[in-house]
């Protein structure tokens, strides 16, 4: 029997076996005009192999490069594009600096924590005092996400002040309007407002449609 574990290390998955078989019969072939005719073809199969790729800009670069990877960067043909280094396909990407500061509350996320910051920092105006009323019932929302029961808006304009250091307060005549009784507020990754447990999910109603017994 031949197994996987018997045969060459696939280089690239993505392209299968065949494409890797492919390639290798490509580098033996003699002729460079012929290798570098035949190798164009073998490219066209990884670009039908790998849709998703063409959602790049240059997508036929990058195919060119995959093929090149393919081979150990041992392809001698007329390519379009240059043959890359070995420093390019081994090099690591740069570390993304991560924020050290650790988050205040978790039911609001460091998101939340930069918006009062922002919106702290502003001079008292109008523009203000709306900024305060959306992000306190945009606070709840998150608030119900974790928690559902249901909150009091001066358990979030308390929020707001902790999580401000005393800096932002909540004007007095700013109040929350009631949140729909049947509201349900799903958790990130499982589901928009519009899906199965959304807010818009009712009994008997998916996605508007009503549904007859």
């Amino acid at each position: 029997m031949d197994y996987n574990t018997q045969r060459d290390k696939l280089i690239l998955p993505e392209y299968g076996r065949h494409v890797q078989k492919m390639i290798e019969q490509v580098k033996a072939i003699p002729d460079r005009e012929k290798r570098s005719e035949q190798a164009k073809a073998v490219v066209q199969v990884m670009a039908t192999l790998n849709p998703g790729i063409r959602d790049l800009n240059d997508f036929k670069h990058k195919l060119w490069d995959h093929a090149y990877v393919i081979a150990g960067l041992d392809l001698d043909i007329d390519s379009p594009f240059p043959a890359p280094s070995a420093s390019d396909i081994n090099s690591r990407p740069e570390a993304i600096e991560r924020p050290k500061t650790p988050i205040k509350a978790a039911c609001y996320g460091r998101n939340i924590e930069s918006m009062i910051a922002l919106i702290a920092d502003r001079p008292d105006d109008e523009v203000k005092k709306e900024m305060i009323k959306c992000l306190a019932t945009y606070m709840r929302q998150q608030y119900l996400i974790w928690n559902k029961d249901n909150v009091a808006e001066e358990t979030i304009f308390a929020d707001i002040e902790k999580l401000s250091g005393g800096k932002l307060k909540v004007p007095e005549d700013v109040h929350l309007r009631a949140l729909a009784q049947d509201a349900v507020f799903n958790r990130p990754g499982m589901g928009g407002s519009g899906g199965r447990g959304g807010a818009n999910f009712k009994k008997g109603n998916r996605n508007g449609r009503k549904f007859k017994k």
